[in-house]
């Protein structure tokens, strides 16, 4: 599928994954529109490739959401790469208010943010979801950040049959190195990723590009629907 022309929408797209999806399909000649709720990181996509289209949204906001989208107009394809930083840790000691806030931070944005766009999807365009390895590594101290990622896998196949001929995937990356794991300081964070590349197969951790090439191929390619493609460099 040629994206030359055609208009994308990518929910939290000014840093980390959503930025180097929104500037690997803008590279394809795609009309590219990023939203995200932080004004500072949005006008740094905007010097960095100013034919991006920038609009300051909060995901979580579904008044704001139907706004944008009624003002947006039709359009083909929508990526949501909304996230937030909590609900990992040891099950015993695991607050139950931080898991509830990691739902509210990437969960309910996500089924706001598709809710809202339906009525202006194009009907042979596709939704993308950005989850996480989480939802199936079974790691010790990811039972809350499972939960969140793992109910919206559970919803990806539904979705791409009650929405047909619209496609719903979701890409669920690995240990990328994004602003996610700023909550580390440096040498926790050098740290961790040593130790989770003992167990991933290629030996590293993945970078943001990386999981952008899997969602250009999701989006391009018009026979993946009702999938959930890993990108975790066999973790």
């Amino acid at each position: 599928m040629n994206l030359q022309n055609q208009k994308v929408v990518i929910a939290g797209g000014s840093s980390g994954i959503g930025l180097a999806t929104a500037l690997l399909l803008s590279s394809q000649n795609a009309n590219v529109t990023v939203t995200g709720r932080d004004s500072s990181k949005l006008e740094k996509v905007k010097k960095e490739s100013p034919t991006i289209n920038t609009v300051l949204l909060d995901s979580g906001n579904s008044q704001a959401l139907q706004e944008f989208f009624s003002a947006n107009g039709k359009f083909h394809h929508l990526v949501i790469a909304v996230s937030g930083a909590k609900g990992g840790g040891a099950f015993s000691s695991l607050s139950l208010a931080d898991l509830r806030e990691g739902f509210e931070a990437k969960f309910w944005p996500h089924l706001q943010t598709m809710q809202a766009a339906l009525p202006y999807l194009e009907k042979d365009g596709s939704i993308t979801i950005i989850t996480a390895a989480s939802s199936n590594s079974r790691l010790p101290g990811t039972s809350g950040l499972a939960a969140i990622n793992g109910a919206l896998e559970l919803m990806i196949p539904i979705l791409a049959k009650e929405l047909q001929p619209l496609r719903v995937n979701a890409v669920s990356p690995g240990v990328i190195d994004t602003s996610w794991w700023n909550f580390l300081n440096e040498q926790d964070k050098k740290a961790t990723f040593e130790q989770f590349s003992k167990q991933i197969c290629v030996g590293r951790v993945g970078q943001p590009e990386e999981v952008a090439s899997a969602i250009l191929s999701v989006i391009s390619n018009g026979y993946i629907n009702g999938t959930i493609l890993s990108c975790n460099g066999g973790l």
